[in-house]
């Protein structure tokens, strides 16, 4: 479907925004980045966050600077979908084989510390994940384990223009424990993806291992209704209060229906209703 179905579907969610992903995306020119907004807009809702990958990590020095540009071009469409302090989501890059860690840590940060000066420009904040993979990569996130995450977070100094993207079932995928990830990490969250994502049964991490080198997303991961998984979120909301957290929750679900993103829309606004009276 268009973005243009999907915000038309979306109009009965019980949700205040629609978060974009690049790839709904064809184009970047402004006429087109209007009128998504005036659609979004349109139907009630606000735009928070653009999830965008890209992969600083890349081996080849041409294509590392290609990733800079486009999440550069990302931030500037992000601030016209979004308007002021909207979250352009970035990654550290795939695990390429060649490349070691501490190879890896200094692209990284080196090219997200250039792109917070574009954020800074439109008034965006960069919000990095400790994602699992994106869909049209060979190899898992770089920086998706806690300790590899950490150091790369550390070596970013603290600006209003950057921050965490947390997502609680990227870190369970991951093998680390997620509540442990958000309080290293607390004071520095400006999003949450709140999902579910669990593998199939009889699946194990070992095996989610050995689907590196392939395309896309293992088939041996699922999402399911948010509430319904491993993650505590009571533990995770209280968290998040504590350090009177009011930036965007943004579900991550609907893979198996629109009558699922309804479920998880109802757990989500009970829980703020709970932690947030």
């Amino acid at each position: 479907m268009s973005v243009f179905d999907w915000i038309e579907m979306a109009k009965d969610l019980e949700a205040d925004g629609l978060e974009m992903y690049e790839g709904f995306l064809v184009s970047l020119e402004s006429k087109y980045l209007d009128s998504v907004r005036k659609a979004i807009e349109d139907a009630g809702f606000q735009m928070p966050m653009l999830c965008c990958s890209p992969d600083f990590t890349h081996p080849d020095p041409q294509k590392r600077r290609s990733a800079i540009a486009y999440q550069k071009s990302m931030i500037k469409a992000a601030a016209q979908l979004g308007g002021p302090n909207t979250v352009c989501r970035v990654l550290s890059g795939q695990r390429w084989p060649e490349i070691s860690q501490d190879q890896g840590l200094e692209y990284a940060s080196s090219a997200i510390q250039e792109c917070i000066e574009t954020a800074a420009e439109y008034e965006i904040v960069l919000g990095l994940e400790n994602h699992y993979k994106d869909g049209f990569w060979q190899y898992a996130e770089f920086a998706q384990k806690q300790d590899v995450f950490l150091e790369l977070l550390q070596r970013i100094p603290k600006t209003a223009h950057f921050g965490v993207q947390y997502d609680p079932s990227n870190a369970v995928v991951a093998g680390d424990d997620p509540v442990e990830l958000l309080r290293r990490v607390l004071d520095r969250v400006v999003s949450m993806h709140a999902s579910d994502r669990h593998l199939v049964p009889g699946a194990s991490l070992e095996d989610l291992k050995s689907a590196e080198g392939s395309t896309g997303y293992s088939k041996l991961l699922v999402h399911g209704v948010t509430g319904k998984g491993l993650n505590d979120y009571d533990t995770i909301f209280r968290l998040l209060r504590s350090v009177h957290y009011s930036g965007w929750i943004s579900i991550e679900d609907g893979m198996n229906g629109m009558a699922e993103m309804q479920e998880s829309l109802r757990f989500l606004h009970s829980k703020v209703a709970e932690y947030y009276p």
